[in-house]
């Protein structure tokens, strides 16, 4: 806000050269000719390259992991080789001496394409007869899971009611407000690779262009100045960052790319798009008795490296029917090829999927058996004492579920009868007023999962060394990364408070991987729970050493010594030392302490969670106005109560969840990557792919229940995708009650106003 940031496009090393990228006009053709003479003889241009040139110094990657072995995927290259599978794949490459050179000179370069049938659609995907994506895989199948829990094909068969919807979720993508940045410098004197990226994981980041470009980790240096946003998107290895990468070591300068608008909608990873039919059993007093869903998920033309298009899918279907009691489970998950972007990680990763698949069902059980949507959902809450604490799809919620709380809260908050009152006048003046819910479970904290395959370079720890200054101050060197939502400040109460330190003594270093310590970074709500963790661990070590070191000044024993403002004190008497006098000492004077790590002035701490993850848990709920002449959605409030253990920074803590349900709402009312039957984006700007603005959002109230973690120092889950997992049911849910009484219902997002009038029969 005061204009002092500084983003990856505002690094300018010397010798700077700038890339523009061809880019396929086809969703899937040969490539067989690339003529560039013309751009080449452009003044400024340095060089254009192609596949071949940058697979000299690049190898291709794929997408696997040793403990998924049904996943499958195909080696990528930093360009299209040969032959391009989405509209947007990178096809060559310009370098020149400034962006707009490199642009007019990609314009020039003539590519003679043979088009090929294309597969645009999760069902073309798995038709009879479809063209394979990768032929050599034997199927357009990425993945294919199957879950059952109970006896679900009885249990179905023996219902009194049975729900069964089918629904159908867009692609999405995260929008953040700064692009992808990439800066690539190559040292061909100390044959070292300097990134400056605006991405989420930068150890993960400095192994993977390690690996690929023929380095040893040592000699690759990421470096994140501010980030305007990631939200999963600056996760995973793109094609045109490595390919940018390549070139700066080909051409031993630096090299800058930053994806404008138009190429970010058709390069970025997208997520969702999924197509469930799914269904719910009860009996008539409401009981659940059984969940199931068959799921088609696409994945675009690869599995997205590292972190693959599998984890969406797995946790959009292990989440259906996860805040319930139930007797059956049944799932079918298959992730399909197809030839689009990539999809992989959005902030809540299937998440949303899995809450919005089971709330929308819950909701018109609701009105099948005339049961308040409250009440049904009371009756029938998961129980540890009841079901244990793993759901009949294998997750383990670890037991510390607050949804009875929750609701109790969330009722209180909006004043729910009340409300309902208001809303049945309101409809006698002709205002279709429609109040939706939606329980979620939020998995955070991510650890192992997936991870610590020798081909999956994620680590599930964060680090975090905590350093005595000379002058009393302390440096918190953290391996999370920030991009937005406030961990610096919150690792900074965390380190203040162990050390009894006021706020502005604390100084947090991020962003370098050659000065913190190896981590995870941020992303799956991770950031403080994790990072935060191990801040609290070095800073309580720290702080018995400076006891430690304290106790040889003052010639007495750690155990008689106070930490407090600043300084050590000797417990019941006046005897003390300032915290600046220690920490000389500790660095200065050295010789004179023990000969062992007790007063070194620097300590290092990982944490890791030894879970798959923490598990949150809340509610949401949602006013809405329908108008049934236009089809417009009016938001008119929404309520959120969360438990997210114990809450180090209330403020954050609310605004993390705000931020998150702006989201949620997009998915719900706006946000769509539409494609046509040839696989050409429709909605590749803004002006298209729409997103929630400040005046169409309602007033989101925040309610807490704290049920701090056990076996840790802060308690903390994750808070970062609770607003975004429950938002989207939440709204449709809403508009759906708002329809009600039309006998309408829309189970395909976003609800657009079409959308709406044609459920209503409005429009043919």
């Amino acid at each position: 806000m005061t204009g002092r940031g500084r983003y990856t496009d505002d690094v300018r090393p010397n010798g700077l050269l700038h890339a523009s990228f061809v880019r396929s006009q086809y969703a899937h053709a040969d490539i067989l000719r690339i003529d560039s003479t013309q751009a080449l003889s452009l003044p400024g241009v340095i060089k254009v390259f192609t596949a071949n040139d940058l697979l000299t110094i690049c190898k291709p990657w794929t997408t696997q992991f040793t403990q998924v072995p049904e996943h499958r995927s195909a080696p990528q290259s930093p360009l299209a080789n040969g032959r391009a599978l989405w509209q947007g794949q990178p096809v060559a490459i310009v370098i020149a001496n400034s962006r707009a050179i490199a642009e007019d000179a990609a314009a020039l370069i003539e590519i003679e394409w043979e088009p090929l049938p294309v597969v645009a659609t999760g069902a073309a995907a798995l038709a009879e007869g479809a063209p394979l994506i990768h032929a050599e895989l034997g199927s357009n199948i990425l993945f294919e899971k199957k879950l059952r829990g109970g006896n679900p094909g009885a249990v179905f068969s023996e219902a009194d009611i049975v729900i069964r919807r089918s629904m159908r979720f867009p692609r999405l993508t995260g929008v953040p407000l700064e692009s992808r940045a990439l800066i690539a410098d190559f040292d061909p004197t100390q044959g070292t690779l300097t990134l400056h990226a605006s991405t989420q994981v930068p150890h993960q980041m400095r192994s993977v262009y390690a690996a690929q470009l023929g380095l040893d980790e040592s000699r690759v240096r990421v470096i994140v100045p501010d980030v305007g946003g990631g939200f999963g998107i600056k996760l995973h290895t793109y094609d045109d960052e490595m390919a940018v990468a390549a070139s700066s070591m080909l051409i031993g300068r630096p090299v800058k790319f930053v994806s404008d608008r138009f190429e970010a909608f058709v390069s970025d990873n997208h997520a969702r798009a999924h197509a469930a039919n799914a269904a719910l059993a009860l009996d008539q007093s409401g009981r659940f008795l059984a969940f199931s869903t068959d799921d088609v998920m696409e994945a675009g033309a690869f599995s997205a490296y590292p972190r693959s298009s599998v984890l969406e899918g797995m946790q959009a279907v292990n989440q259906v029917g996860a805040p319930y009691d139930a007797l059956a489970f049944d799932a079918h998950l298959r992730i399909v090829f197809q030839n689009k972007p990539h999809t992989g990680s959005y902030r809540g990763v299937g998440q949303p999927i899995g809450c919005a698949v089971t709330e929308l069902l819950v909701e018109s059980a609701a009105r099948a058996v005339h049961i308040d949507p409250a009440e049904l959902r009371r009756r029938n809450y998961r129980s540890a004492a009841r079901s244990g604490n793993i759901t009949l799809s294998g997750v383990d919620l670890g037991g510390e579920l607050s949804q009875e709380a929750c609701l109790d809260k969330l009722l209180d908050l909006m004043n729910y009868s009340e409300l309902r009152k208001e809303q049945g006048q309101a409809r006698l003046q002709g205002r279709h007023w429609g109040i939706g819910f939606a329980s979620f479970i939020e998995a955070t904290a991510t650890g192992p999962m997936f991870y610590g395959s020798s081909r999956v370079p994620i680590s599930a720890s964060d680090g975090c060394s905590v350093r005595l200054e000379p002058g009393g101050t302390v440096s918190c060197i953290t391996s999370a990364q920030f991009q937005g939502q406030g961990l610096e400040v919150a690792l900074a109460q965390i380190v203040g408070d162990a050390l009894r330190l006021p706020f502005e003594a604390i100084t947090i270093i991020h962003g370098d991987t050659a000065v913190t310590p190896m981590g995870g970074g941020s992303y799956a709500s991770r950031g403080l729970t994790i990072a935060g963790e191990a801040a609290m661990l070095a800073a309580v070590a720290l702080r018995q050493n400076i006891l430690n070191a304290a106790g040889e000044l003052l010639e007495t024993s750690s155990a008689d010594l106070e930490l407090s403002e600043g300084q050590v004190t000797v417990a019941g008497t006046d005897r003390s030392v300032t915290l600046s006098e220690i920490a000389f000492a500790m660095h200065y004077c050295q010789h004179l302490m023990p000969a062992d790590a007790s007063t070194d002035p620097m300590v290092t701490r990982h944490h890791a969670s030894r879970r798959p993850f923490l598990v949150a848990n809340g509610i949401q709920a949602s006013l809405v106005e329908v108008d049934p002449d236009t089809g417009f959605v009016r938001l008119l409030r929404h309520w959120v109560v969360d438990d997210c253990g114990r809450i180090v920074n209330p403020m954050l803590a609310d605004e993390q969840i705000r931020g998150a349900v702006v989201q949620g709402i997009g998915a719900a009312l706006f946000e769509e990557c539409a494609y046509d039957e040839n696989g050409q984006m429709l909605a590749a700007t803004m002006a298209d792919y729409l997103v929630p603005m400040a005046a169409d959002m309602p007033d989101i109230e925040i309610g807490h229940v704290e049920t701090p973690v056990g076996d840790t120092l802060l308690g903390t889950k994750g808070v970062g995708e609770a607003g975004i997992v429950g938002a989207s049911a939440c709204v449709a849910n809403a508009i759906n009650d708002a329809l009600a009484p039309f006998g309408a219902e829309i189970f395909q997002l976003p609800v657009t106003p079409e959308r709406i009038l044609r459920a209503l029969g409005r429009i043919a």
